[in-house]
């Protein structure tokens, strides 16, 4: 089978299959065993040994880490909901420099820090301003999110596809 007919059955089966509730479980220990089998059905698709570097296959492949997809998930999940947090600017009542962030709740337990409440909103806040000022057109916020996740992911991988 040819490299392009293995990588759209990656996407239709596999990627859809990993990406399942991966904002609720991507963020936990036993996220190691969907990235190890990821990674085994990367070298399956390129036929690829272990000797070859997976930067170069999930460039070559032009798929997105498992790390990259819970992220990307996690801020999709955070602007199609949006009406459940609260931005700085509202609870406040006046202008700040951080005006676009969402309200960061306080707590104590490790387990809520690393629940999608609180995840979600800590990666929202680290996205740039130019992109959060996007908030009003929810289809041009997600583009933006998605270029911005894929230039990083790019970035931190080498060079472009």
């Amino acid at each position: 089978m040819s490299l392009e007919g293995m990588r759209l059955i990656y996407f239709s089966y596999f990627r859809y299959v990993l990406s399942y509730e991966i904002i609720f479980w991507g963020n936990s220990v036993h996220s190691m065993y969907s990235i190890k089998i990821q990674k085994r059905t990367i070298r399956i698709i390129t036929n690829a040994g272990i000797i070859y570097s997976f930067r170069d296959l999930f460039k070559k492949l032009q798929i997105l880490h498992f790390y990259t997809q819970h992220i990307y998930f996690l801020l999709k999940f955070l602007v199609k909901n949006r009406d459940l947090f609260k931005l700085i600017s509202v609870i406040h009542g006046f202008s700040k420099r951080y005006d676009y962030n969402f309200h960061l709740p306080s707590a104590k337990l490790k387990l809520f820090h690393k629940g999608v409440f609180h995840s979600g909103i800590e990666t929202y806040n680290h996205l740039p301003k130019s992109i959060k000022e996007l908030s009003h057109d929810v289809k041009q916020l997600r583009l933006a999110m998605k270029r911005f996740i894929i230039i990083k992911f790019l970035l931190f991988f080498g060079r472009v596809f």
